[in-house]
């Protein structure tokens, strides 16, 4: 069904058929006795869990939840713990490098391209060799920097790596953050300059990360923003607005009509659930992790 021809009622029915799976007793031990879990893969949407909202869960204890979920994938490991991931079974869906991990440190500052360009020609083939496929990137903050010099930057040090990903088919994917609320100065914090930044490269291995939340605080727009830009965008984040949490009825994003919009344009990358539950318990994290996953279900 395309997103042109679902209205408002039937998106509505459908969070009432997710509502309703949602209020039966669940075992987070053995999640894949409920339901609603055991139809989470017969949808368009591929679904993973960012490892570091769920933190509190070891990465093997969080191995075995995603299986149970039937999910099967974690966004955001090392490659120290692709040994773990294999033994599971599991699936990595955006990978980090083996070094040194900056959010402010990135490609727009000519300073860091020397241990950048280091770490990811290291890190292409390992990610390769793992069979995944997604290496993450930042832009780095902007420390009074003009926006096109920025970019200009980013430009010379991603063309040192990019033939590395292409040749061992792996996707460089900057991620956007907003700057207003979470990553003060952050240059990458809007989809016209990413997808500027893609086009300038031109390559099919460098892509955007497009986080939901983010583009949400900065931007708005959402859907629209998708429908003209999917092209650039090789991976999604969700969370709620405000607050980062729970991608439920308590804040402004309604994620059925977001999942329709991303399914319209044919994509078959995955979608990474990266809100902080708030529940007080480890069964009521999982249990918002479990819904989250129902409500992009589609």
């Amino acid at each position: 069904m395309s997103i042109k021809n679902t209205t408002r009622r039937d998106l509505l029915k459908k969070a009432g058929q997710l509502a309703l799976a949602a209020s039966l007793p669940f075992n987070p031990i053995n999640a894949s006795a409920h339901p609603a879990v055991q139809q989470q893969n017969n949808g368009k949407i591929n679904h993973a869990v960012c490892s570091w909202t769920y933190s509190f869960l070891s990465l093997d204890e969080l191995c075995k939840l995603v299986k149970e979920l039937k999910i099967d994938t974690i966004d955001l490991v090392a490659p120290k713990d692709f040994a773990l991931l294999k033994e599971h079974g599991v699936n990595c869906s955006m990978c980090y490098t083996a070094g040194k991990v900056s959010l402010t440190q990135g490609w727009n500052d000519p300073i860091n391209h020397p241990w950048l360009i280091r770490d990811y020609l290291e890190a292409i083939p390992i990610v390769a060799q793992a069979g995944f496929k997604n290496l993450i990137c930042f832009s780095g903050n902007k420390n009074g920097m003009d926006n096109h010099t920025g970019l200009q930057n980013c430009v010379k040090g991603l063309q040192q790596v990019i033939p590395a990903a292409e040749k061992f088919g792996v996707t460089l994917q900057m991620e956007l953050f907003n700057s207003k609320v979470d990553h003060k100065d952050y240059m990458a914090d809007n989809s016209a300059w990413g997808v500027q930044l893609c086009k300038e490269l031109g390559s099919a291995n460098f892509k955007l990360l497009y986080d939901i939340y983010h583009m949400q605080i900065s931007e708005g727009d959402i859907i629209r923003t998708i429908q003209d830009n999917h092209t650039y965008f090789g991976h999604y984040h969700t969370a709620g607005v405000p607050g980062r949490h729970e991608i439920d009825e308590s804040q402004e994003l309604y994620y059925p009509a977001i999942m329709q919009a991303i399914a319209s344009t044919g994509y078959t990358g995955y979608v990474a659930q990266e809100f902080l539950p708030t529940g007080k318990t480890t069964e009521e994290k999982v249990a918002a992790l479990r819904k989250a996953i129902q409500i992009c279900t589609i």
